[in-house]
């Protein structure tokens, strides 16, 4: 039997703020997305990964989440590598060239907000869209880009932040769940050296000796 997601409606006003956001968007850049952006890859993954929310010109232009900023510049090529997707990464409105047979990309906050920047209250708001993605029974590993990432996985599996506490190759096991962390691979955490190409490489080697 197939697994039904909950999808967003493109006119959510779950958030006020988000909502205003992406509306003022629409007049600036009445080419790009500018929605809830839905998650990209397997119907039925074995890996979910899981990220911030939307860049403004990058997911939030292209429709596909890490599509088109320097983030997917990174993530891409190295599920490329590790044999988690398959063709080549090239950035179109919708679509990016890319196909993932057994894993799938989703955010924590599905709108872009502004300064990159959601609220406590906007990532609660969103973790229902989350918990129906964490939900399929076909998921093995989860993979975390980042605090509020991890942070918003973990309330939505019903577990306690504080009892599972996010660093770089940590693994957690929580209600029958996998959980790993990565700091997220955007330009700033790669520039100032906090993720290099070989720390993010390695928590695929850990996702493989997971699945061995």
């Amino acid at each position: 039997m197939k697994y039904i997601y909950k999808k967003a409606d493109f006119n959510c006003r779950k958030c006020p703020r988000l909502k205003k956001f992406i509306d003022e968007n629409r007049g600036k850049y009445p080419g790009f997305f500018n929605g809830p952006v839905p998650s990209f890859g397997s119907d039925d993954p074995e890996l979910l990964i899981v990220g911030l929310a939307p860049g403004l010109k990058g997911a939030n232009q292209n429709g596909v989440p890490f599509t088109g900023d320097y983030a997917g510049d990174l993530l891409y090529p190295t599920l490329v590598k590790y044999g988690w997707a398959q063709g080549d990464y090239v950035i179109e409105k919708g679509h990016n060239g890319l196909v993932m047979p057994k894993a799938r990309i989703t955010n924590a906050v599905l709108c872009v907000p502004p300064q990159n920047k959601p609220t406590g209250e906007e990532i609660n708001t969103c973790r229902e869209f989350l918990t129906s993605e964490l939900s399929n029974p076909s998921i093995k590993i989860i993979l975390t880009l980042g605090g509020v990432a991890h942070n918003s996985v973990i309330k939505a599996l019903g577990g306690r932040v504080s009892e599972y506490k996010f660093g770089h190759t940590n693994v957690h096991n929580l209600n029958g769940a996998v959980v790993i962390n990565s700091y997220h691979c955007s330009r700033y955490n790669t520039n100032t050296g906090r993720l290099t190409n070989e720390m993010f490489e390695n928590i695929f080697e850990i996702i493989k000796g997971i699945l061995e």
